[in-house]
């Protein structure tokens, strides 16, 4: 009875681990809590034929609902969700979502069908004891794919300059540990230690997506944010004559006054660089990257006369993209721009928001403007 008791306890919280998700989902959409919900979805339901097993002694039918749900269905998807919460390069979503499938229906139907022994009690069975060696090696590669993608996912939060990697990698650690603790007693059954187990992978799987549906202070949503960068941009004001770029274009540039001259007046065309870059935006990003890009433009106009242009477009049929083009007067001007603390600053912070950023160089061979564009588009 024992067994029985732990048994229901840890049902009755994947369901309401299950419910919780389920909200969580809906409160705050993505890949990632699908992925979790399906997984604490596929343990319950195990947990819940565990429940009738450990009364009436396991069958066959009980046995596989708790493997389907402990050893593939769980694993496999929280350490996908993890995957898809910690990674943000579109390749390797795209290649994680085609595993994700394969590994999913494969061992799937194969666990469904393939026959087992019938040597049953009233404990959580362990995988190996009733399996054959087909089912076994195809659980066993699924589970060795969660393991990479889990380490992925934790390698790429540490290595991302965030202001929530310690969160974010509190939660990848709690999806990790519910995954390790569904694997064992997959594994292992353990007796009266497998329920108490799967109590607290599923505790720990609830947690984490509790975390992560918490909102979060976003310190690039906040105003106070946007003063101090345009502090930074003040405070080195006064240094910007004395940076070796700018000394050596106005040593060796004979268009010092270009500026001050009538604005018919145009740099040699040989002399101009442009430069095109498509950043593709994270899921939400959207409003934090304007913000900043609206505030790089602002001191880019005060402050650079040597950059002509600079703008940041939205792109209405692809709203995740944003692109940034700028001409420079000539290759100095480009260097001095990238040397500006507000684009380092911009090119810190914006990383935060984007997945993708493609980059083309470009060198002007013709071109024909009003004279009031650059005067439009970046008011000095």
């Amino acid at each position: 009875m024992v067994t029985v008791g732990l048994a229901f306890i840890s049902a009755l919280v994947g369901w309401s681990a299950t419910a919780a998700l389920a909200a969580y989902a809906q409160r705050r959409p993505g890949v990632a809590a699908i992925g979790w919900l399906v997984a604490a979805l596929g343990m319950t339901v195990g947990l819940s034929a565990a429940v009738i097993g450990a009364m009436f002694d396991f069958g066959e039918l009980t046995f596989r609902l708790l493997q389907i749900g402990i050893s593939l269905l769980g694993p496999l998807y929280m350490a996908w969700g993890a995957f898809e919460y910690g990674v943000r390069s579109p390749r390797g979503v795209f290649t994680s979502r085609l595993l994700l499938s394969a590994f999913t229906i494969v061992p799937l139907v194969v666990l469904s069908v393939d026959r087992v022994s019938t040597r049953f009690g009233d404990t959580f069975p362990a995988l190996g004891d009733h399996y054959d060696l087909i089912p076994r090696s195809l659980v066993n590669v699924t589970q060795v794919v969660a393991a990479v993608l889990l380490v992925t996912a934790v390698a790429a939060v540490a290595r991302r300059a965030s202001a929530h990697r310690n969160a974010d990698l509190a939660v990848l650690g709690l999806v990790s540990l519910a995954t390790v603790l569904a694997v064992l007693v997959g594994r292992f059954g353990l007796g009266l230690v497998g329920p108490l187990l799967m109590l607290g992978a599923v505790a720990a799987l609830w947690c984490a997506a509790a975390m992560v549906a918490r909102p979060r202070r976003d310190p690039y949503d906040d105003d106070d944010y946007y003063d101090d960068y345009d502090d930074v941009a003040e405070d080195t004001e006064d240094e910007l004559p004395e940076e070796p770029v700018r000394r050596k274009r106005r040593n060796a540039d004979p268009y010092d006054d270009y500026y001050d001259g009538p604005p018919t007046r145009q740099a040699p065309p040989a002399k101009l660089r442009g430069v095109i870059t498509i950043y593709t935006l994270a899921d939400g990003q959207g409003p934090g990257f304007d913000r900043l890009a609206d505030a790089v433009v602002a001191q880019v106009a005060e402050r650079e006369p040597d950059t002509l242009l600079f703008a940041c477009h939205t792109v209405p049929s692809a709203p995740s993209q944003r692109i940034v083009y700028a001409i420079y007067r000539d290759e100095l001007a480009q260097e001095e721009h990238e040397q500006q603390p507000h684009v380092v600053e911009f090119a810190r912070i914006g990383a935060n928001h984007v997945v993708a950023t493609n980059v083309i160089e470009l060198s002007l061979a013709g071109a024909s403007a009003s004279d009031g564009l650059a005067g439009l588009l970046m008011p000095r």
